[in-house]
């Protein structure tokens, strides 16, 4: 039996410097945990913003774009596999959405995080379950932290031919544990995961990669300052 909708969520703050929070990233095997922050502009309303997932990529990337140009502010912050490992997801998780809102060159009076928890700070906060289909300002900012995400994957492809990143994202598909039982586990895999921590043990790290200029993934640096 199919579980009735949720109900319309009401606000507790109604102010214009309301943030929402979401993340993309827990499940996968590989890179880092994304959360996006973004403040919308009540005068430059965007249509049609809904829960990432749902979006098609090209619409997804079409409205990432009017975010970045109609919000009030927007931010991204992260926290890499090396955090991840040494943390767990949750922890990293919280503190990337921590990241996130600290960036925001216009502070906030009230956040609101997609899920049933919020980080410990100083902001007023709620969590808003299934929040990326109920508020919009969460919805946008899904759609930062996916589109940022899944672009970072693409780049990863490109140094680490072979393991289908650009397509499954990390997530551990079975396209993605053939590869890494076959080529090993690269620099940038979660090694506190099990899959990963079974292939270095059974067959060690990947051995080949394509170096970047600066022999260091590049990312745009852009993505991790906010706009007005």
């Amino acid at each position: 039996m199919p579980k009735a909708p949720l109900p319309p969520f009401v606000c507790r703050y109604t102010g214009s410097l309301l943030a929402g929070v979401d993340e993309v990233g827990r499940g996968p095997l590989i890179g880092a945990v994304v959360t996006a922050a973004v403040i919308l502009d009540p005068e430059r309303p965007i249509a049609g913003l809904a829960d990432s997932k749902k979006l098609t990529e090209k619409r997804r990337n079409a409205l990432y774009e009017e975010i970045l140009k109609h919000a009030q502010a927007w931010g991204v912050g992260r926290c890499e596999a090396r955090e991840i490992d040494r943390l767990n997801i949750y922890q990293a998780t919280m503190l990337a959405m921590e990241r996130a809102v600290s960036g925001l060159v216009i502070a906030p009076e009230y956040v609101l995080v997609d899920g049933n928890r919020c980080p410990q700070w100083h902001w007023p906060s709620e969590p808003v379950i299934k929040g990326d289909s109920r508020v919009e300002a969460i919805s946008a900012a899904s759609i930062i932290a996916k589109v940022t995400r899944d672009r970072e994957m693409e780049a990863l492809e490109t140094r680490f031919p072979g393991f289908g990143l650009a397509q499954h994202k990390g997530y551990p598909t079975p396209a993605h544990l053939e590869a890494l039982r076959r080529l090993g586990a690269t620099p940038e895999h979660r090694r506190s995961f099990r899959p990963v921590q079974e292939v270095i043990d059974d067959v060690g790290l990947c051995q080949h990669s394509v170096p970047t200029e600066s022999g260091e993934l590049q990312y745009r640096t852009d993505l991790f300052e906010d706009i007005g």
